[in-house]
């Protein structure tokens, strides 16, 4: 079992490289700022929490460490607080970005119109 989960660890810090150069390549290459900030995202996602949640599974799979739980605890928790604070922080980010008008953008559809006209 402990060989297992460290090859799923080791596994999930590959993912999580190859997640990482993902979102940069997107942050390079993508048109405008709202699908720069979904790479972003993908990147702080995939790129931190996939291996996060690696190190913890490969911390419990070592039988050489003498605090593999204290690591993977703390990996795992570190791992979902980032799950939780990236996604609201990217969205909060492209609220007040459209909020404020500071992007240049032409939607087909904009479902934020009706709380601008409200406001």
């Amino acid at each position: 079992m402990s060989e297992v989960l460290f090859y799923l660890g080791a596994l999930m810090i590959i993912i999580g490289g190859i997640c990482d150069l993902f979102g940069a390549l997107g942050l390079l290459k993508f048109p405008n700022f709202y699908i720069r900030l979904h790479a972003a995202t993908v990147g702080t996602i995939g790129g931190a929490v996939v291996p996060l949640f690696g190190v913890g599974f490969l911390a419990l799979g070592s039988d050489f460490l003498p605090h593999k739980y204290a690591i993977a605890g703390a990996s795992f928790v570190t791992g979902i607080i980032v799950l939780l604070a990236a996604p609201a922080g990217a969205h909060a980010l492209a609220y007040a970005a459209h909020k404020a008008k500071l992007v240049k953008w032409e939607p087909k559809c904009d479902h934020l119109a009706e709380v601008r006209e409200n406001d």
